[in-house]
């Protein structure tokens, strides 16, 4: 690796970048009442959605399905595969129900390209849109939205301020001058035609501030709310049935697949600015500055940096993988075939395999997100004073915990697949992304809200066996003296029929009166005969706690 100040004359030929950004969905009540599937109703929209479910190749016409999709399925365990293309079909159970990928994708076709101007004064540069993608999960709340945009002949520092600036949902803040700050300072998505669709407005502070302050919610820039209609923002004045809310960081995960002339050229700063995702940096600076002290990074060949290809041989020498878990990227030799191959080759493999892994580790951590933020909002939601509210919190905790369990079983895995280098790379994924410790931290807490239900369970069903203890010794005085009796006090038998109906309706009204007085005064009543089966109490004591039952005021 070179250790030489970076140049403007390293050049990117081939430069692709994947932008992953999990939102959580609002649930939608049909008209049964029963929680509705959000890419049915997006289905259901018509020519009002842009969107339109993908037919892929595993589910479509077997012509489509080439060999880079074959290398992409086997190169997953078993139960990956289930959870990405369904069960496997015999011809036997073709008629069958439905058993095909939990995981839905819709793709809009009408956005061509990206015209982007990364900071101000800089030449607006023009990207190629492959495609824009929504991936929705069965019995999950969440959309994954999925951008892929492509450029050639581009120059490194330009390359990395668009990984830096592009995937930013709204800006952090702004400068003096009122500029945007770390995103884009222009963006606008473009037809087949080249006619303007939607333009971003990442530089009206006054439109951010003031929908910060009314709604303690943030603001999407106006591109990628156009991106995402007919899904609007829960905040947003926008009416629709599809409403969702952030729930990890406003930078998008990324992925990004440099091709250049020769990677050995590239510094030690280029990488680690490519690896941590940090742009150029100020000019002040200089090219071959590290963005960070050098005690900071003094591990971050080894942390961040899959080596297995950084060699002179194999069929794409000099290829490095860098992860942080926020991003993935991989850089290569532009003149090595293989490198730059879209079936069989590495930018193939970037394009599937990676991906997936990319995505499987993204939606395990904003579901255990999703799951936590669930269970505040039912405690959030919770009034111990109010029937209905403690009835709702209830269902909700249980919903939530079966919930769980359906994502441990169907979704929840450690390993993805037995090669090599897809284990490598998950493992990173999910040791950056801090998948285990997560998952541990909403296990426990949903635990706790269950334990708490079964507990909560078990004192009413004990408030009822005391209760109905209460009114059995009572009603056992009466019970005991007619049958001792061994007669009718009142020897009604022979009387007349409307006479027997008068008396046995006094009778049953009588007794319902005193066991539903009984059942009224059933906890002090059992105070009563917890003192009056205590030997250390006096005959005094035990008459006060018997005109206590009447007297004494609860607390």
């Amino acid at each position: 690796m070179s250790t030489a100040p970076a140049t403007s004359s390293v050049y990117v030929e081939h430069f692709r970048q994947v932008l992953l950004w999990p939102v959580r969905l609002m649930p939608v009540r049909g008209d049964e009442g029963k929680v509705a599937k959000p890419w049915q109703l997006l289905a259901n929209m018509g020519d009002a959605s842009p969107w339109r479910e993908v037919v892929d190749e595993f589910t479509g016409d077997s012509s489509r399905f080439h060999e880079r999709h074959y290398n992409e399925f086997v190169t997953f365990l078993p139960y990956v595969q289930r959870f990405l293309y369904g069960e496997g079909r015999a011809p036997h159970s073709a008629q069958g129900p439905d058993r095909g990928s939990p995981m839905r994708v819709f793709r809009r076709h009408d956005i061509a390209a990206v015209r982007v101007v990364p900071r101000p004064g800089d030449a607006p540069i023009t990207l190629n849109i492959v495609h824009v993608d929504l991936y929705f999960f069965l019995d999950v709340d969440l959309v994954l939205l999925n951008v892929e945009v492509e450029g050639h002949h581009l120059p490194l520092a330009q390359t990395q301020e668009l990984m830096y600036r592009f995937g930013r949902a709204y800006p952090a803040g702004w400068d003096a001058q009122g500029h945007a700050l770390h995103c884009l300072h222009s963006a606008e998505w473009l037809d087949a035609q080249g006619q303007v669709l939607a333009t971003s407005d990442a530089n009206q502070r006054d439109a951010f501030m003031s929908h910060v302050s009314a709604r303690r919610a943030p603001r999407m820039s106006a591109h990628w709310d156009y991106v995402m209609q007919p899904l609007v923002g829960d905040h947003s004045d926008h009416a629709g049935a599809l409403r969702f809310r952030q729930i990890e960081y406003y930078r998008m995960p990324m992925m990004a697949f440099l091709a250049v002339d020769d990677p050995r050229a590239l510094t030690r700063s280029d990488f680690v600015r490519l690896g941590l995702v940090t742009g150029t940096g100020r000019s002040d600076q200089g090219g071959g500055a590290l963005p960070f002290a050098e005690q900071h990074l003094a591990d971050f060949e080894h942390k961040y940096c899959y080596d297995r290809f950084w060699a002179d041989g194999g069929a794409a020498p000099h290829t490095r993988y860098l992860c942080n878990g926020h991003a993935l990227v991989v850089v290569g030799n532009a003149q090595s075939q293989f490198y730059g191959c879209r079936d069989r080759g590495v930018l193939a493999q970037f394009r599937h395999q990676h991906f997936l892994v990319f995505l499987i580790a993204h939606f395990q951590k904003a579901a255990l997100l999703m799951f936590s933020d669930r269970m505040a909002e039912a405690l959030k939601n919770l009034d111990i004073s109010d029937a209905d509210s403690i009835r709702h919190f209830k269902r909700d905790i249980r919903n939530g915990f079966s919930g769980f369990l359906r994502f441990t079983h169907r979704y929840w895995f450690h390993e993805v697949s037995e090669q090599a280098q897809v284990r490598a790379l998950f493992q990173m994924c999910s040791h950056h992304l801090g998948l285990d410790p997560l998952y541990a931290e909403v296990k426990e807490r949903i635990a706790e809200m269950n334990q708490y239900l079964e507990a909560d369970s078990l004192r009413r069903q004990a408030n009822t066996v005391v209760r109905l203890t209460v009114v059995t010794i009572f009603g056992l005085i009466g019970t005991v003296t007619t049958g001792f009796l061994g007669m009718n006090l009142l020897a009604e038998a022979d009387a007349p029929l409307d006479r027997r109906l008068w008396i046995f309706a006094i009778t049953f009204g009588l007794t319902t009166v005193l066991t539903v007085y009984t059942m009224v005064k059933s906890k002090r009543l059992s105070d009563f005969l917890d003192v009056l089966s205590d030997e250390r109490t006096s005959a005094w004591q035990k008459c006060k706690a018997l005109v206590g039952v009447w007297t004494r005021k609860d607390d």
